[in-house]
C-alpha cells in the first residue's frame, strides 16, 4: 500500500515537472516565433532624428557609462563598453565578456561586429561610428533620470518593462523617504559628498551618487549652502575650510579609496556634527557615480539600511 502511494506521489511529481517544462518551452517558442515574425528594423526617433535600428538588437556597443546600466537591466548584450562602465563593481556580472572600447578604438569596435551602437552627444568620432552601426546619442541631463531608461526601453523595444520598473522603483523610494523624514525629522538636511583626485565635491539633485533618490524622491533637504551652490550645475568643488557648510545633518560620502583621503584626519573634518554623531554614511564611488536602474536599486538599498537598519 505504502509502496503504491509512494508510486503516486513520483508520477504526480513527474507530471508537474512536465507541465512545467512544456510550459517554460511553449513560452521561449512564443516569444521567438514573435521575434521572427516581426519586422528586423524599427525607426527610433532619437534626439538628432529618425535613426533605423535592429527590432531586437544583440550586440550592442555602449561608449557612455550614464547609458549603459540601463542596456543591461533590460537584458540586452553588451559586447563592448567604456572603461568607467567597466571599472564598475556592480555592473561586472554583466561585462564579463564586454570588450573595454573607446570612441576612438575603432577597428576594435569593428571587430566586434556591433548591431547597435549607443553614444553620448559628447563622443568623437560619431560619423565614422555610424558607418560601422546604427548610432544613436543621448545627451546628459537633457531628460530626467527615470525618462532617460524609458528612451533606452524605446530604443531597445522594451519600453513596457522599461515603464513596469520606473513606476515601481519610484513608488518603493518614496515610501522610504517617507519612513525616512518620519525617522529623522522633516526638518533635517542631507548632503552627498565625494572625493576625487585631491578634490572634494558636493553634488545636487540630479548628479547620479543616489542625488536623484534622496532629493527628488525622498523629498529630503539640502543644506542651504548646496542649494545656492550645486543646482545649477549639478555639482560644485569646495574647499576643505568650507565644508561644515555645505555638510548636512547627515552626509552621504561616495568615497574614491584610491583618491586623497587626508581631509577625514583633520580637526575641521572631525568636529563636523554629522561626523560627530555617527551620521556619515560611506559607500564605494565607483558603485555609486551613475543614476540607472542597476545602480538606483543599489542606492536605495544603500539608504534603507543606513537610515532605517533594514
Amino acid at each position: 500500500m505504502l509502496k503504491k502511494r509512494m508510486m503516486s506521489i513520483l508520477l504526480l511529481f513527474v507530471l508537474i515537472l512536465s507541465a512545467c517544462g512544456n510550459e517554460a518551452a511553449e513560452n521561449e517558442q512564443e516569444k521567438a516565433t514573435k521575434e521572427t515574425n516581426e519586422p528586423k528594423t524599427m525607426t527610433y526617433q532619437s534626439e538628432t532624428g529618425p535613426v533605423e535600428v535592429p527590432t531586437h538588437p544583440k550586440r550592442v556597443v555602449v561608449l557612455s557609462s550614464f547609458l549603459a546600466g540601463s542596456v543591461m537591466a533590460l537584458d540586452v548584450p553588451i559586447v563592448g563598453v567604456d572603461s568607467w562602465a567597466k571599472m564598475n563593481p556592480r555592473y561586472e556580472p554583466y561585462l564579463k565578456d564586454a570588450k573595454e572600447v573607446t570612441d576612438e578604438s575603432l577597428e576594435q569596435i569593428i571587430e566586434l561586429e556591433p548591431d547597435l551602437i549607443i553614444a553620448a552627444s559628447t563622443n568623437k568620432n560619431l560619423d565614422k561610428l555610424k558607418e560601422i552601426a546604427p548610432t544613436v546619442t543621448y545627451t546628459y541631463g537633457k531628460v530626467d533620470y527615470l525618462t532617460q531608461h524609458l528612451e533606452i526601453g524605446k530604443l531597445l523595444n522594451k519600453e513596457e518593462e522599461a515603464k513596469k520598473w520606473i513606476d515601481d522603483f519610484k513608488k518603493r523610494a518614496q515610501e522610504a523617504g517617507e519612513k525616512i523624514r518620519a525617522k529623522i525629522g522633516e526638518d533635517a538636511t542631507v548632503s552627498v559628498i565625494e572625493n576625487f583626485d585631491k578634490q572634494l565635491y558636493v553634488f545636487g539633485n540630479n548628479w547620479g551618487r543616489g542625488t536623484e533618490i534622496l532629493y527628488q524622491e525622498m523629498k529630503l533637504n539640502m543644506p542651504k549652502a548646496v542649494e545656492e551652490h550645486a543646482l545649477k550645475d549639478g555639482y560644485y568643488a569646495i574647499s576643505l575650510e568650507v565644508l561644515p557648510q555645505f555638510a548636512g545633518d547627515y552626509v552621504i560620502f561616495s568615497k574614491n579609496a584610491d583618491g586623497d583621503l587626508s581631509f577625514t584626519e583633520t580637526e575641521t573634518y572631525k568636529n563636523i556634527p554629522a561626523v560627530k554623531n555617527n551620521r556619515v554614511f560611506e559607500a564605494d564611488a565607483k558603485e555609486f557615480y551613475f543614476n540607472d536602474p542597476i545602480t538606483l536599486e543599489y542606492q536605495l538599498e544603500f539608504f534603507k539600511k543606513h537610515f532605517l537598519g533594514e
